[in-house]
């Protein structure tokens, strides 16, 4: 092989290998901007939120359920239950119900907060709409889930956890999603004007 190859092959093993760590990188990094920005504690593994550890006292927590829209945003979105009665170390399902009232298709965003605050660090996501951004075409209705976990460390005189969303509109997709439609309907007229 020669000296030039070897280089070359060299530097894509120097690449990949510098791919693969910056993917290891990532789940980090987004943990830390979930927790830092938006206070949304993700879950990181059994260990943490000990949902195998059977508690000696039946303990409950009430967690109430709460969803709005910001003005710009012609959406609405509510929870389907306003409380639900919970038990710490147990993973509970919870649905919100979103819909399109304009007549485009419309990206949005939410963003959750808990009260009392102190409570966020045993709440824990497993699963969420709120960890992407949402599409819904016009006139469109979704169930969205949330799945979470409520960690058994949560101070014993913590009984009630609010949960809250608000749904913003995410300009910049919004209008991506409406430029690439835009570009597509053009294409086809392009398409439609050539035929013979």
């Amino acid at each position: 092989m020669s000296a030039g190859r070897q280089l070359g092959v060299g530097k894509m093993i120097g690449v990949a290998l510098a791919a693969f760590g910056f993917a290891f990188t990532l789940v980090p990094l987004y943990r830390v901007a979930c927790q830092k920005v938006f206070g949304v504690r993700l879950e990181q593994g059994p260990a943490q939120v000990r949902a195998d550890v059977v508690s000696k006292q039946e303990r409950w927590v009430t967690i109430e359920f709460d969803g709005g829209v910001n003005s710009k945003l012609p959406w609405h979105f509510k929870p389907e239950q306003a409380t639900l009665r919970v038990q710490p170390g147990r993973q509970y399902e919870a649905l919100y119900f979103a819909s399109n009232d304009s007549d485009r298709a419309i990206v949005g965003n939410a963003v959750p907060s808990l009260a009392p605050a102190r409570a966020s660090g045993y709440f824990s996501k497993t699963e969420c709409f709120c960890f992407t951004a949402q599409t819904l075409q016009a006139g469109e209705s979704r169930d969205m889930p949330l799945r979470f976990i409520v960690n058994p460390d949560l101070p014993a005189d913590v009984k009630i956890i609010t949960l809250s969303y608000t749904f913003y509109k995410n300009d910049a997709l919004t209008a991506a999603l409406h430029s690439a439609k835009g570009d597509a309907g053009n294409a086809k007229a392009d398409v439609a004007r050539a035929a013979p």
